[in-house]
């Protein structure tokens, strides 16, 4: 058959055709509202604004709140009252003045009434700074640098060197280097040129640099060669500090410590000369002020080296301190770090301008 003469059949009227579909399968007719939109339209409409939560009859749009007209171009803008943040300090300065205080009362109280009292201090400062040292090391680069022979070696290396000078501190320190080797190799051979590497550079950093203190102190002036020491490197450190602080804007090493600057480094240099030449005057058998002058100068730029070294330590350790064992200055090592390498220079100058004697 061809689709164009194809016709549905017409469906069936009457009695018969209700009774074969049901009674109540006929539609109900569509009644409009008085608004001309048909009544189940309506019913849906009024059943989804119930469903939302809404009124049955609301406004198309919900009325706009105005929007605030704009500022005129040159009206005045409101001004911030409140002052300016004031420079802070990074760290708790009264812990630190009353450790700081402390400190120097157990050094002062030990050089001057037994010097083998003062010995014993510096082995203590030697233990607890290679324990934070080997510490930091395996928490951070997994290296394992054997403590006990660094221990053991590094109070050995500050008595030797008391009791024998130089001579007795590098015979010291090659043993130790030596028990290095040894003790690593109870353990397997995996990192084993790096643990003893580790321990090798601990061995120097720590005890073999603060043997140089012990023999400051074997001169006849020891005490005061040692207070010289000490009173320089402190200065040198609160000089740079309270400049810096205050005066302070250029970056010295922004990629070591970005704290430090050049202004600073100008007041470690000035404070550390000026504290130089009255020590040299004062404290030191025959001394001269122009060589605190020389003397100054040189502890101010190994101290500041000294700082930055360890700082470069801590930046590739991921720490900002080595311990928290002084309140308000971190670990042994953090206030060891401008000591350590200002001995040797100290013990030298001195040892060149009025002998070792």
């Amino acid at each position: 058959m061809n689709d164009s003469s194809w016709q549905p059949e017409p469906v069936p009227a009457g009695p018969a055709y209700d009774a074969q579909v049901g009674p109540h399968t006929r539609p109900m007719p569509i009644v409009p509202d008085a608004a001309g939109r048909d009544f189940d339209d309506r019913e849906a409409r009024d059943r989804g604004a119930a469903a939302d939560g809404g009124p049955l009859f609301r406004a198309e749009t919900p009325p706009q709140e105005p929007m605030p007209s704009p500022p005129p171009p040159h009206a005045p803008q409101p001004q911030d009252s409140s002052p300016p943040p004031k420079k802070r300090a990074g760290r708790d300065l009264r812990a630190a003045i009353g450790v700081g205080v402390g400190l120097g009362a157990v050094i002062f109280a030990s050089l001057f009434v037994v010097k083998a009292v003062f010995v014993g201090v510096i082995v203590v400062a030697v233990v607890v700074g290679l324990w934070e040292l080997t510490s930091r090391l395996q928490e951070k680069k997994g290296i394992k640098a054997p403590l006990v022979p660094l221990a053991v070696g590094g109070a050995a290396m500050v008595i030797a060197g008391y009791v024998r000078g130089a001579e007795g501190a590098w015979v010291a320190m090659a043993l130790t280097a030596l028990a290095v080797l040894v003790w690593r190799m109870t353990e397997p051979p995996e990192d084993y040129l790096k643990d003893v590497t580790a321990g090798v550079f601990a061995a120097f950093y720590v005890p073999f640099l603060a043997t140089f203190v012990a023999m400051l102190l074997t001169a006849d002036d020891g005490p005061q060669r040692v207070v010289t020491f000490l009173v320089l490197t402190v200065v040198s450190d609160t000089g740079a500090y309270a400049v810096g602080w205050r005066f302070g804007k250029t970056k010295l090493a922004p990629r070591i410590s970005p704290g430090k600057t050049r202004e600073g480094l100008f007041g470690a240099v000035a404070f550390a000369m000026a504290a130089g030449a009255l020590c040299m005057e004062f404290l030191i058998d025959d001394g001269l002020w122009w060589q605190g002058l020389l003397l100054g100068l040189a502890v101010a730029v190994s101290a500041t080296l000294g700082d930055l070294g360890e700082s470069m330590i801590k930046r590739d350790l991921g720490i900002k301190d080595m311990g928290a064992l002084l309140p308000g200055h971190g670990g042994i090592m953090d206030r060891l770090d401008s000591l350590l390498p200002t001995a040797p220079v100290v013990w030298l100058l001195l040892a060149a301008f009025v002998g070792t004697g």
